[in-house]
This record gives C-alpha cells, structure tokens and sequence, in this order.
C-alpha cells in the first residue's frame, strides 16, 4: 500500500529507500517548480537470462550509485534492452539478483517494483483519446487510486517539468513526436520513481526533434535522478554519463567514465565499435 509518501510491499512493511514523492503544484499556475530527485541505487550480481536455450545475458555485473546516469552502448542485439527489462522485470532473469537500495527486487511484487522503477520506451504507447494531462494523470488514478483533482496536478507539474505546460490539453495527434516523448516522460516521472530506465526514446524520432528529448534527460540526471539509458546516441553518453557501459554478445566488455571507454578503449572488440559510430 501507499500512504503519506511511504510505499510498503503487500505485506504492509515499509519498503526500504523510498523517498517522499515530489510535490506537485496546481496546473492552474502552469509552471514547473525547481525539483530534487534523491535517485536510488541499483547492484546486478552474475545475472544470466535465457529464452528458452538461446542465451542472451551471461553473469552480468554492474554497479550504479545513487543519482548517477549509466549509459548502456553496444551492437543490436548485444543484450542492452534485455538487461534494462530485467531491471524492472518486464523480463525475468534465469539466474543472479539485482538489488534496488539493498533489497533484492524479486521479494516484490512486480506492480510494486515498478511505482519505483520507471521506464519510458522507444514508442509512446499514449492513450489517443485523452489529452496529455489525462495521459499522464490516469497511471495515478488507476495504479496509485488518486483522486481526480490530485492526479492532475501532479500531472500538470510534471507536464510543465517537461516543457509542455502550453500543450497539455492537446491529444498526441496534435503533439510532435517529440511532444509525445516528453508525455512518456512525464508520466513515468508522475509516479516519482527512484530509477528512471530509457530504452532507445530517440530512435522513432526525427532527427531534428532528437535533441530536445536529450536536453530533458541530461536536466533530469543533474536533478538527481539515478537514469539508466540504452543508446545510440554517442556524444549523449559522453556527455551526460557518469558510467558508460559497453556490451556485447550478452556480456559487459568494458565499463568505466566516458572518457575512459570513449578514449582509452581496452578491448579490440570496443576498439572496433567505436571506429564504426564514431
């Protein structure tokens, strides 16, 4: 249950490093007040994950502190969705833990998990026929039971964090496809989650609306919000990250500050990905 900013797993215990939510203000003002975030930690221990026989992840490590931006680069195919998914357990692993502010994630429920752990897609997935503060607003009402006025404030604060207090009354056939991001964006910052999880939110945009989007995820990482980000987008992670991971065949190859992975390269594998993106 949630009660007075203090979540609890079904048992009614209180979940551990669950931070108070971030207050709204009321869209009648609409305009974005200075937010915080307190950003949580994540541990992957030898995590492994199969469909079936095929292997896609083999005894993954990785280590990401509180408020820190990790970027994840590597070929298609090379396991990076797949590892972000098990970080929320859209997928579940075959083997190994993760462990969110200490607590490993599998003694939740997977609804529960995910009021903590965001994640925004490469699609929008919008509701067509609600505008985006009803967008943003029903994932309170429904998951959260919040009333109507509440929800949409918070929503409207959220919408204005984003750049789109002018635009919320607009359905997403009347957004950009940037526009409709930053909804997505939105409302996965509305449930006030400790880590945000981006799955390639660029690569259905076109090129001229990419930068936007971008310049919302690097605020967010200076505001303290601990991010997890699948990319393509080179000079993104090596501007923005504090850890850039790079995988490959399932595996973490390299891992390390941007400057080291981007300019003192290890692996002949990383070596020869880079002289291809860059």
């Amino acid at each position: 249950m949630e009660e007075a900013g203090i979540v609890s797993d079904a048992a009614g215990a209180p979940v551990a490093g669950h931070r108070p939510s971030v207050a709204g203000s009321s869209h009648a003002r609409g305009s974005a007040e200075p937010v915080r975030y307190q950003g949580g930690s994540l541990e992957v221990r030898d995590l492994n994950m199969a469909y079936g026989a095929l292997k896609v992840l083999h005894g993954i490590n990785l280590t990401i502190r509180p408020g820190t931006v990790t970027c994840i680069i590597g070929p298609s195919g090379s396991g990076k969705s797949t590892l972000l998914r098990c970080l929320n357990r859209l997928v579940e692993p075959s083997g190994g833990d993760i462990l969110l502010d200490g607590d490993s994630i599998f003694r939740f429920k997977p609804e529960h998990l995910r009021r903590r752990v965001g994640m925004v897609f490469q699609q929008f997935n919008l509701f067509p026929d609600h505008t985006a503060l009803g967008n943003v607003a029903l994932a309170l009402r429904k998951v959260k039971r919040m009333p109507k006025d509440k929800a949409h404030d918070i929503a409207a604060a959220r919408l204005a964090e984003v750049g789109l207090a002018e635009r919320m009354h607009h359905r997403p056939s009347h957004l950009s496809g940037g526009q409709q991001q930053r909804v997505a964006i939105a409302r996965a910052l509305a449930m006030n989650p400790e880590v945000m999880l981006f799955d390639e939110v660029t690569s259905a945009l076109d090129p001229e609306l990419v930068k936007g989007v971008l310049q919302l995820m690097a605020r967010l990482g200076e505001s303290g919000m601990t991010m997890v980000v699948v990319t393509h987008e080179m000079n993104f992670a090596r501007r923005v990250a504090d850890q850039v991971v790079f995988m490959d065949e399932g595996r973490v190859v390299e891992a390390g500050h941007p400057d080291e992975v981007f300019d003192n390269p290890q692996s002949s594998r990383l070596k020869r990905f880079l002289s291809q993106v860059l």
